[in-house]
């Protein structure tokens, strides 16, 4: 299913396979940008700072037991985190081609992914919590795709083939894990967190570093993105069907095994409380680590949608792309802006050491939805002219340090 038709542009584009040979007629060509892979990680950034609105400023959820509103509120938030990391795959092939050899992709890979996971410990915190103490640490989504990026740099010395089916077996099954325990293991205790289960650990008196993003199986959806990349350099009337074709199975999927009860996700949906709550039941599927139910929910859609918007862009989904080509400068931005917007609601009540420390342990404020949406509108708003006048310094510079960040 992962192997594209062999036409002419896709031999051009073929896949980076062992050694350091060149890949592809031309390195140095540069083929007409695919402005839908843009549009919807452009899609995905905006849905993120919802997600993140709603953190900060707004009620707690439970989606077992939320209102529908608050429910879809979480819930159409779960596409950002699988959406960037499988298109950050698609991204490495692209990159990949354009570099030459499998060496060149390989140390890109690494050293990138490296940047990204020491972005996440000591920027990145610092946005999120106002804390750069050795006392708290918290292992989210940017840490997990600079972890992911750097098992990839390994994964491409291999044939596409096997690449493939390295993420079909883990993406697929990585939920038979889950009955292994971290607390069973002992003094590897940690290792099982950083791999495959959520939780807290304590390396020293006094810290809680939590990790949330354990590496399995994000690592497999990357390098399910990296196997699919030849896709976006395929003639747009073959490249549409292909991708429409892997979303629709993916849904399909979804739908059958979810359905069943029987594998997928490690809590059973039912519809015992009636049609509205069976329904948010049945699509409540576990994120943390994401299950196989999950990430087929959250990808399949992706899938048609991007076949969808792969057509010449209208001005309004033009503007959507421009966070799409600027994704890591978005992300810190956003998480900026509206952590100094959620302190600056509690400092006349807390103070400013009491302001700051609230968010520390994640704590949010408790407005209600028409104030989470106001401040997401706001803040995606305020930054577009700053994230337009990155993209053209991006587009303008030719320096190799700007495909970091």
């Amino acid at each position: 299913m992962l192997t594209a038709e062999r036409s002419p542009a896709g031999r051009a584009a073929d896949g980076i396979s062992s050694g350091a040979r060149v890949v592809g007629a031309s390195v140095d060509a540069r083929p007409p940008r695919n402005d839908a892979i843009d549009c919807l990680r452009g899609v995905v950034m905006i849905l993120m700072a919802l997600d993140h609105a709603r953190l900060y400023v707004g009620p707690s959820v439970d989606l077992q037991t939320a209102a529908p509103a608050l429910y879809f509120t979480r819930w159409i938030t779960h596409f950002c985190a699988p959406v960037f990391v499988l298109l950050a795959g698609l991204a490495a092939w692209l990159h990949g081609r354009r570099l030459g050899s499998t060496r060149a992709i390989s140390g890109y890979l690494f050293s990138r992914g490296l940047w990204l996971a020491v972005l996440e410990v000591t920027v990145i915190r610092a946005v999120w919590m106002a804390y750069i103490g050795p006392q708290i640490l918290v292992l989210q989504v940017i840490w997990v795709i600079g972890a992911s990026m750097m098992a990839l740099a390994g994964l491409v010395w291999l044939p596409r083939a096997a690449i493939a089916a390295f993420a079909a077996v883990v993406i697929a099954g990585h939920n038979v894990l889950d009955a292994i325990q971290a607390e069973q293991l002992g003094s590897l205790r940690w290792l099982w967190l950083v791999l495959h289960e959520e939780g807290r650990l304590v390396p020293f008196t006094g810290a809680s570093w939590f990790v949330i993003y354990p590496l399995i199986p994000w690592v497999a959806v990357m390098a399910a993105g990296y196997v699919i990349g030849p896709w976006a350099l395929l003639p747009r009337e073959q490249r549409r069907p292909q991708f429409l074709r892997a979303g629709l199975a993916l849904i399909a999927g979804f739908v059958v095994l979810r359905a069943t009860n029987l594998y997928g996700d490690p809590h059973a949906w039912s519809a015992e409380a009636g049609p509205m709550r069976g329904l948010l039941s049945f699509l409540d599927c576990e994120k943390y680590p994401p299950s196989l139910l999950f990430l087929a929910m959250t990808l399949g859609p992706a899938l048609c949608v991007l076949a969808w918007m792969d057509r010449p862009l209208g001005p309004w989904a033009a503007r959507i792309a421009i966070y799409g080509r600027v994704p890591l400068f978005y992300y810190i931005a956003h998480v900026f802006l509206i952590h100094a917007v959620a302190i600056a609601l509690v400092w006349p009540t807390l103070g400013g050491a009491g302001a700051i420390g609230h968010f520390v342990s994640g704590g949010g404020l408790g407005y209600s939805l028409p104030a989470v949406y106001a401040l997401w509108v706001t803040v995606v708003l305020a930054l577009y002219p700053a994230c337009r006048w990155f993209a053209d310094v991006k587009r303008r510079s030719r320096a190799a340090w700007m495909s970091y960040l």
